[in-house]
């Protein structure tokens, strides 16, 4: 079975049937790493590309699903579940996630990666995940998407774009830290799966969680708040009726305050608190284990 490329082979007493235990997804989630960093840049950057998209549409649908005058924690249920459809477009379709990439430190911390390499990806993958987000935040102002609804869905993405500038910023870091330990989490779990259906079934609870609970996506907010600033920008009548103080949004509040410390959390919640303690808890000692071997 293979994810990404890596090949993993049926672990002892099992079928090729049984989702793979912790140890098997370690060495799957490093081979993949190995993968990743390998890549051509222009592949690479393409895939990235199309990882902002495909979260972008989660957040659309998200958006969609939030708005109107429900109950504040079915909606919140409902959006983190219908927002799963980004990260599992970016699983099972094949993208480039920066936050999912984080893992890749697994490999890193076992040396088969090198540093230069691995921030090199993490740089490229960021800057294509901006701009497939901002590019579909962008279509869909275009096509009046804030309409819909009576302008509800609109009137939601500006109050979502303004609660987002109004984090402080060591809250916009813990909250970034939280949304990418959920994140790996999920693609964590897919590493277990042998089919399609199990990638789905893994990648939605965790998904669901990080988005109920309030907590940030980095890449998420690059079409979440580009968009709330396109509407403005588009139209500052339906601005000025339906969220005046969306008004006040900037490209550089959303640089300062949102962007810079959420992914500053992601990371490490990411690289740091999955990817780093899954590492030392199942790599690690396979890695001592195979150089007191060779002595």
């Amino acid at each position: 079975m293979s994810l990404d490329g890596a090949e993993v082979p049926v672990p002892k007493g099992a079928t090729a049937l049984d989702a793979l235990l912790p140890p098997e997804m370690a060495r799957r989630a490093e081979e993949v790493g190995v993968a990743k960093v390998a890549m051509e840049p222009g592949r690479l950057l393409a895939l990235a590309v199309l990882a902002g998209a495909f979260i972008a549409f989660g957040a659309i649908f998200a958006t969609v699903a939030s708005a109107g005058e429900a109950a504040w924690g079915a909606t919140r249920v409902l959006a983190g579940v219908v927002f799963s459809v980004g990260l599992i477009l970016v699983v099972v379709g094949g993208a480039e996630l920066f936050t999912g990439n984080n893992l890749i430190v697994m490999a890193w911390a076992g040396g088969q990666v090198r540093t230069g390499a691995l921030l090199r990806n993490w740089i490229l993958v960021f800057a294509g995940n901006f701009g497939g987000a901002v590019g579909i935040a962008l279509l869909a102002t275009g096509a009046r998407l804030h309409e819909a609804g009576g302008g509800a869905v609109g009137a939601t993405a500006l109050g979502i774009a303004t609660a987002k500038l109004h984090l402080g910023f060591v809250q916009a870091v813990l909250l970034g830290v939280l949304g990418n330990v959920l994140v790996c989490l999920a693609v964590w779990l897919a590493y277990s799966a042998r089919s399609t259906t199990d990638r789905v079934l893994a990648i939605v609870p965790p998904i669901a969680t990080f988005v109920a609970a309030g907590f940030e996506h980095s890449v998420a907010n690059m079409y979440f708040v580009p968009h709330a600033l396109f509407v403005t920008w588009l139209d500052p009548a339906f601005v000025a009726a339906r969220s005046p103080s969306a008004q006040q949004l900037t490209w550089a509040g959303f640089l300062a305050r949102n962007l810079m410390p959420v992914t500053l959390g992601n990371v490490i919640g990411g690289a740091v608190l999955v990817g780093g303690v899954y590492w030392f808890v199942y790599l690690r000692p396979l890695r001592a284990k195979a150089r007191g071997a060779c002595r």
